[in-house]
């Protein structure tokens, strides 16, 4: 999916146009929330995902991404959402929310979430209101990674067979 604003920018959902060393720099030095993420941690999470990129008119350069995760049946999950701090201000968050939800459209998901901190105006103008019954929701969050397991003696989980393919 390929889109184009009356300024120029375009988003685009081709994980090939993602700039791996900028989305892992935003995401670990500037994203409260994935400080200190590795590099393959991102890459991995972009290869797993649908991505949305944003991009100049003039040199291409990415300005914004988001992630999804999701089944393409029931459930998304939005993450990851960052606009490079000199492109903030010009509804770029919320062009990139709005084209999300309408390129998730087509599949009728019956849930879309998202978790936010302190941009709840970006993603209501797309749609997306507070959870109306969070007793309902429920988290695991994993130790931190000095305190992971590091293998099945240890008490450590066995890898699926898909994971030992990569």
């Amino acid at each position: 999916m390929i889109t184009t604003r009356a300024d120029g920018l375009t988003l685009d959902t081709d994980p090939a146009r993602i700039d791996l060393d900028r989305v892992h720099h935003w995401l670990s030095t500037d994203a409260f929330w994935a400080l200190g993420r590795s590099r393959e941690t991102v890459a991995r999470s972009i290869e797993h995902s649908l991505v949305f990129g944003v991009y100049t008119p003039d040199t291409a350069e990415q300005v914004a991404f988001a992630r999804i995760v999701t089944d393409y049946a029931t459930f998304g999950w939005l993450c990851d959402v960052y606009v490079a701090r000199e492109s903030r201000g010009r509804g770029i968050g919320t062009w990139l929310a709005e084209s999300v939800v309408a390129a998730l459209a087509p599949y009728r998901l019956k849930r879309l979430m998202l978790s936010t901190l302190d941009a709840h105006e970006v993603y209501a103008r797309a749609g997306f209101s507070a959870v109306s019954e969070p007793e309902k929701l429920m988290v695991i969050t994993a130790p931190a990674p000095s305190a992971v397991p590091t293998g099945p003696a240890t008490g450590g989980v066995k890898p699926l067979a898909t994971d030992l393919k990569r």
